[in-house]
């Protein structure tokens, strides 16, 4: 759909990266297939080399690698799990991500309701080093938790920097969730501080959190200050009038220094609470974003994201190429399907990430941004969050822009980053992730293990360790959590629940999470191949599937949401079932399908597939605070239809 001109390749970061890795370490890779393999098979030299030509601040080590040899640790995941990346590496991530106070742009924030704010970096600095007197005055130090309960505001970011500029560990989550979501998460970690705002705008009104703020500081005993961010809220830190900026602190700490805790879904139970270290987490990130993204110096980065996500951790990072974070507040369809296109071009936006169901949305909107917007500094656009359909691409490449790098990625909260991304090097395909990550040993297994050839769908996983894999889960001091999440199902590899299968040109297609599987005969069913057949109908707003115990067997119940105007008739049942029939196999059919109001969804936006299996099997929902409308789940109760 998309190939980069030959310009476009030799001026990309991934050239120029094999070019030094010849000058510098004597490489000859001439090709992706050959550097792939190189940072597979040496990935301590990978991340080595990583540090190095990104220009990473602070002391590498000699060492490369730490790991358990097998003879004093048999169990291949284990020895996955203990591996260490340049153990002996300290640095500052918030010093690499800050760089010099300088009055290049660090921040650019909108918000919904028209507010617009620019920090440049010298500013950014200033307000981290306010930032950190009043953390030092509430006694805080290195491991620590400081915890943010805000919009994706300039304000989050300087907290968040300057908890790590002291070693303290950060942790955030949106101000749209209610107090039994906030403590689900934040009472587990124990908090001394607590940032949180007045309000937050979303959807053409303003939402109070000021009696949410109350119950959340009572909830949180462990607390020392509970910080409202409002006009005002530094007054009396800073340096002093004529003093010029505030100096911000940045202490030297160990490469596996604990940076973020981040959160799991908490759709089947209390969510993980999962720290992720420093180093790790800076490397992986500049790998993907210079590399995989084609970020550089003076880029403006943006992704539609909440502090809640693991994507405004991902953003945070591209401030370490030297570019400009883009942040937005309120509802991406407010006042119009159009809002972030118009963001786009007034603030001259060159990376637009985004999610899947963004692009589905504005695709059955009918919207033609190309028709309306200029984006002419629109280099690429990454989509994630859930599996990008063919038509999804058709329509980036139809109605948006035609020569722009497309890049469906595919991770999680788990590692906080890719494990299957793009390549600005290589031809964009209809449908496909383009490459596994760069010293990411990717493949697609059967449930034994064993390689499953192109084409076939298993698990994905990998074998080989990487720096971002969780340093641990909090409140796990036996890690038997951590190694059943990602290393008991299948032995020896990471896995932890995407259902795939390669592509014959070395990428991957996502069917869905592997937990929300359907299994009708005994054949294991991805629930992306439905919705891809199903979601582009345009009578159908959205679509999600699930199985049912029946009989002996399963079957696969199919729920619609249907587009303005139209109905669940006899006759669009039977089109679906068609069309499903001619495009996948017999099996994949539903054998119920019926209509639904509304879809129930995580606060990161996915659909909680397995929260709606559970309803109608009749089984307990846990922790419906994960959700933004769990009230969507009253549709799928008592229906006659799966008597």
């Amino acid at each position: 759909m998309w190939t980069p001109s030959p310009q476009r390749t030799a001026g990309s970061n991934l050239e120029a990266f094999r070019g030094w890795l010849h000058e510098h370490r004597g490489l000859n890779l001439p090709d992706w297939t050959s550097l792939h393999r190189w940072s597979v098979q040496h990935s301590g030299e990978f991340w080595a080399a990583v540090w190095d030509w990104c220009g990473v601040e602070g002391d590498r080590g000699e060492r490369l690698v730490e790991s358990p040899g097998e003879d004093r640790c048999p169990d291949p995941g284990e020895r996955m799990r203990r591996t260490r990346f340049l153990p002996d590496a300290r640095l500052n991530v918030a010093r690499n991500l800050l760089g010099e106070p300088t009055t290049d742009t660090a921040l650019v924030f909108r918000s919904e309701d028209g507010e617009a704010t620019e920090l440049t970096r010298a500013e950014l600095h200033d307000m981290v080093g306010r930032v950190q007197q009043l953390l030092i005055d509430a006694g805080v130090g290195p491991g620590d938790r400081v915890a943010a309960w805000m919009p994706n505001r300039p304000e989050a970011y300087a907290v968040m920097l300057a908890a790590a500029g002291l070693g303290a560990v950060f942790s955030s989550t949106s101000p749209d969730f209610g107090t039994a979501g906030v403590l689900d998460r934040l009472g587990q970690i124990s908090p001394t501080v607590l940032f949180a705002c007045a309000d937050y705008p979303y959807g053409g009104r303003r939402h109070d959190c000021t009696e949410r703020l109350a119950e959340v500081a009572a909830g949180l005993p462990s607390l020392r200050r509970a910080v409202r961010v409002e006009p005002g809220w530094l007054d009396g830190y800073g340096a002093g009038f004529g003093s010029g900026p505030t100096p911000a602190v940045f202490r030297q700490l160990p490469f596996e220094h604990p940076w973020y805790v981040l959160y799991s879904s908490g759709t089947t139970g209390p969510p993980k609470c999962i720290v992720h270290r420093a180093g790790g987490l800076l490397v992986k990130h500049l790998a993907e974003h210079r590399l995989h993204c084609d970020v550089r110096a003076g880029d403006r980065v943006f992704y539609f994201t909440t502090t809640g996500w693991m994507m405004w951790n991902w953003l945070a990072s591209t401030l370490a190429c030297g570019a400009t974070a883009v942040l937005y507040d309120g509802s991406p369809a407010h006042p119009g399907p159009e809002r972030l296109f118009d963001l786009v071009d007034e603030v001259g936006i060159t990376l637009f990430g985004t999610s899947a169901k963004f692009i589905d949305a504005c695709r059955n909107a009918g919207i033609r941004p190309a028709a309306t917007h200029d984006l002419s500094s629109l280099r690429t656009i990454t989509s994630t969050g859930s599996t990008l359909v063919a038509e999804g691409f058709d329509w980036v490449y139809g109605n948006v822009k035609a020569d722009v790098h497309l890049a469906s990625i595919s991770g999680g909260t788990d590692l906080c980053g890719c494990l299957v991304a793009g390549d600005p090097t290589a031809p964009v395909r209809r449908g496909e992730i383009q490459r596994p990550g760069l010293a990411m040993d990717m493949d697609v297994v059967d449930d034994s293990g064993e390689t499953l050839p192109p084409g076939i769908e298993g698990e994905l996983v990998c074998r080989r360790p990487f720096p971002s894999m969780p340093l641990r889960f909090w409140d796990d001091p036996d890690e038997a959590r951590y190694r059943a999440a990602y290393f008991e199902r299948i032995d020896g590899v990471w896995h932890h629940g995407d259902f795939a299968s390669r592509t014959p040109s070395g990428g991957f297609v996502i069917s869905g999470r592997s937990d929300a599987t359907l299994n009708p005969g005994g054949v294991r069913i991805g629930t992306a191949e439905i919705y891809r057949r199903v979601d582009t109908m345009p009578e159908v707003g959205e679509s999600i599937a699930v199985g049912q115990p029946y009989g002996a067997d399963t079957r696969i119940v199919l729920f619609v949401r249907m587009s303005s105007g139209h109905e669940l008739t006899d006759e669009l049942r039977d089109a679906i079932r068609r069309r499903i029939r001619a495009e996948l196999s017999p099996r994949h059919v539903p054998a119920v399908i019926a209509a639904v109001d509304d879809i129930p969804r995580t606060r990161s936006g996915k659909m909680t597939e397995t929260a709606v299996r559970d309803v109608i099997c009749g089984r307990p929902v846990r922790n419906t605070s994960a959700m933004t409308n769990p009230e969507a789940l009253d549709h799928f109760r008592d229906r006659p239809e799966l008597a």
